[in-house]
């Protein structure tokens, strides 16, 4: 599966989402979401996923760093599902929160298995990038 080509054409994310670019990287990012058409941002209005891949790709562009950033900030800046009060919530929420946060098509999913009462494994199935995934499941958590 590539990372930051969408499944479809037709997939939007959710304006509260980018917020999370600007939370994590700061103002210095408008002009990237300017030039992908995320900015400004509306809280309430949907986005064409692709362009905020691609904004994200350019964000990220030899700097792993900035994509773990952006991962971390999703929870504080997205739709999320109400009472998550174990860690074993908390990453099964993430597919909830993330169908919560995009719609129109094929999109992915996160999808979370139990494997004990402190483990279990995490299948990332969506375009984002890896690193991108890995802040959010630790900031999740």
């Amino acid at each position: 599966m590539a990372e930051f080509v969408g499944f479809d054409p037709n997939v939007e994310v959710l304006g509260i989402t980018i917020n999370a670019i600007i939370g994590s990287l700061g103002e210095d990012s408008i002009p990237i979401l300017q030039k992908y058409h995320l900015y400004p941002i509306i809280n309430d209005a949907w986005y064409n996923q692709q362009e905020f891949l691609n904004a994200f790709k350019e964000l990220a562009e030899g700097n792993f760093l900035n994509l773990v950033a952006i991962g971390m900030r999703i929870p504080d800046n997205a739709a999320w599902p109400p009472n998550v009060v174990t860690v074993h919530d908390a990453l099964a929420s993430i597919d909830v929160a993330y169908h919560m946060n995009h719609r129109n098509g094929e999109i992915g999913k996160y999808e979370y298995t139990p494997t004990g009462p402190n483990s279990g494994t995490m299948l990332c199935e969506n375009p984002y990038p890896s690193d991108f995934d890995y802040g959010l499941i630790y900031r999740t958590v």
